[in-house]
C-alpha cells in the first residue's frame, strides 16, 4: 500500500452474525480510515446486503468520504486489497448442528465446539477447502496483503493460513475481555492495571496482574474462591443487573458470573485463564465427565449453538447501528487498530494469534499457533518473545496444541488416519470415548459434512 492512496480493506464473511458490521464500525472510528474503500465480500448475498446497506447509511450518516463496495466474487475481493479480514464460518448453523450434536451422542459435551475437540477439527476442515482457494487467489493478486482471521478454530486457521503462505495474525477478545473482567472483580479502574498473558488462544495465561507494581494475583485468588464456589446452584449465581455494555462483562453468565472451573484451574495450576469456565471446560477432561459433575462446576448452561439459531440478524444489525449513528467509537476487537497502526505508523499492543517458528513460546512447540502481545506499526504485526511459560501451563497447552497440530497436518498432506489422531488426543473426547468410539464418531462427522470437506476426506 502505498502512501498516498486509501487503503482497500476487505472483508470476506461480511454476511455473518453481528460481528462483521460491528468491525466496519470499528474501522470508521479511526479517521485515517474514513476515506478507505471497505469490500464486503460474502458467498451469501441475501445476507450481505443487509450489511452493505448498514454500512453505507453508517457511512452517510457521519459524512465519511468511505467507499462501500459489495461482492460475491473473491477475486474481486481479494485484488489489490491491503487488508483482508476473514470472518466467515463455512456451513453455517446447519454445519455447526453436527459439531455439537453428533459428539453429544457420544458422550462428549461441548458448549461451543470451535476450538479444540471433535467440534474444532471438522468446522476447521471444512473451511480448508475455501481458505486454499483465498491463498491461491491472494498470492496472485495482494501477495503483500496484511490477513487478520477472525475466524474459528483460530489457532487451526491461522497456522494453516500461514502455512499456505498468506502473512496472517488471528485476533480474539478473550485476553482484553477477561483482563477487563478481572479488574471489574477486584475494583481496579482497567487502565491502571499493569498485565502479560500468553499461551495458546482460549488457553492462555494471565502471568502478570499489577497495579502500581503491587502484584493483584493474591487478592484476585482470595476473591475468586469466594465468589466461585464448586457445587453453587444455578439459582446463586451473579445476576444480570440490565447492563449489557462491553464495559458490563462481570454480570453475564458466559464471563464473569459463573466461574468455578477457571477458578479451579487457577488453584491447581497457578494462573487465571483468558477464556470463559463454560469454553474452557471444553479444552481439559475433568469438568465434564457426567452430568452431576457438569452441574457442579458449571451449573447454568450457556450453549453457543442455540444462542445462533435463535439470533435475528436484521435486528443485531438495526441496533448496532443505531448505536453507532449516535456514537462511533472502537470496541475491544484488535482488528481495526491492527489497520490504523498499519497506515498511520502509530504503534499499538495488541494481543495475536502467531506461528512460534521463532520460539515466541520457548517451551511450546515450534510448530503450534501462540497467543502473545505483539507491536503493530508501518512494518506489520510483530511477536514479542515471551520467553518460557512456567512449566505446567505449556504442559497443559501442549494437550490443545497436539490436537491443533494434527488437524493441520492432516489438511496439509492430505493423511486422513491424522484426522482421527486430532479427534482421539483430545483431552475431553479421550476422557468420554475408547479409541473404537472415537473412530466412530470422527467416521460420523465425515460423513455429515461430506460435500464440506476437503478432498482427501470425501472418498
Amino acid at each position: 500500500m502505498t502512501a498516498t492512496r486509501s487503503p482497500k480493506i476487505t472483508l470476506i464473511g461480511a454476511g455473518g452474525y453481528v460481528f462483521p458490521f460491528r468491525l466496519i464500525g470499528d474501522v470508521l472510528s479511526f479517521p485515517a480510515l474514513r476515506s478507505a474503500q471497505l469490500c464486503l465480500m460474502d458467498v451469501d448475498p441475501g445476507k450481505l446486503a443487509p450489511v452493505a446497506d448498514a454500512a453505507r447509511k453508517l457511512v452517510a450518516h457521519h459524512g465519511f468520504d468511505a467507499q462501500v463496495v459489495e461482492t460475491t466474487d473473491r477475486r474481486e475481493a481479494l485484488d489489490g486489497a491491503d487488508f483482508v479480514i476473514i470472518t466467515f464460518q463455512v456451513g453455517g448453523v446447519a454445519s455447526y448442528r453436527h459439531d455439537v450434536e453428533i459428539p453429544r451422542r457420544y458422550g462428549v459435551d461441548q458448549t461451543v465446539g470451535d476450538t479444540v475437540g471433535p467440534g474444532g477439527v471438522f468446522r476447521f476442515l471444512r473451511s480448508v477447502p475455501a481458505y486454499d482457494a483465498i491463498a491461491a487467489d491472494a498470492l496472485e493478486l495482494c501477495p503483500d496483503a496484511v490477513f487478520i482471521n477472525y475466524a474459528n478454530p483460530m489457532a487451526m486457521a491461522t497456522a494453516y493460513l500461514n502455512a499456505k503462505g498468506l502473512r496472517t495474525v488471528g485476533l480474539c477478545h478473550s485476553v482484553q475481555g477477561t483482563t477487563r473482567m478481572l479488574a471489574r472483580t477486584l475494583d481496579v479502574p482497567y487502565e491502571e492495571v499493569d498485565f502479560l498473558s500468553a499461551g495458546i488462544n482460549h488457553q492462555a495465561w494471565v502471568l502478570r496482574f499489577r497495579r502500581d507494581g503491587q502484584d493483584l494475583y493474591p487478592r484476585l485468588r482470595e476473591v475468586m474462591n469466594q465468589r466461585h464456589v464448586v457445587g453453587r446452584a444455578a439459582a446463586d449465581l451473579a445476576g444480570d443487573d440490565g447492563d449489557h455494555s462491553e464495559a458490563a462483562l462481570a454480570a453475564s453468565t458466559y464471563e464473569g458470573g459463573n466461574e468455578q472451573v477457571r477458578t479451579t484451574l487457577m488453584n491447581a495450576f497457578g494462573y487465571f485463564e483468558t477464556e470463559s469456565s463454560h469454553h474452557a471446560s471444553e479444552y481439559v477432561p475433568y469438568f465434564r465427565k457426567d452430568p452431576e459433575m457438569v452441574e457442579r462446576y458449571v451449573p447454568q448452561r450457556w450453549d453457543y449453538y442455540e444462542i445462533c439459531s435463535a439470533h435475528d440478524d436484521q435486528g443485531d444489525i438495526d441496533t448496532q447501528l443505531a448505536r453507532l449513528k449516535q456514537e462511533l467509537a472502537p470496541s475491544v476487537e484488535y482488528g481495526a487498530s491492527i489497520v490504523n497502526s498499519v497506515v498511520t505508523g502509530v504503534p499499538s499492543v495488541v494481543y495475536g494469534n502467531v506461528p512460534n517458528a521463532t520460539g515466541v513460546i520457548a517451551n511450546l512447540p515450534a510448530d503450534a499457533c501462540v497467543e502473545v502481545p505483539c507491536l503493530v506499526d508501518r512494518n506489520g504485526v510483530q511477536p514479542t518473545a515471551v520467553g518460557a511459560l512456567p512449566p505446567q501451563l505449556a504442559a497443559l497447552n501442549r494437550t490443545n496444541v497436539n490436537v491443533q497440530t494434527l488437524a493441520v497436518e492432516a489438511a496439509l498432506t492430505g493423511a486422513r488416519e491424522h484426522v482421527l489422531h486430532a479427534v482421539a488426543l483430545d483431552p475431553l473426547t479421550a476422557a468420554q470415548c475408547t479409541l473404537e468410539q472415537a473412530r466412530a464418531m470422527t467416521e460420523e462427522l465425515i460423513e455429515a459434512h461430506a460435500d464440506l470437506l476437503p478432498a482427501f476426506l470425501r472418498g
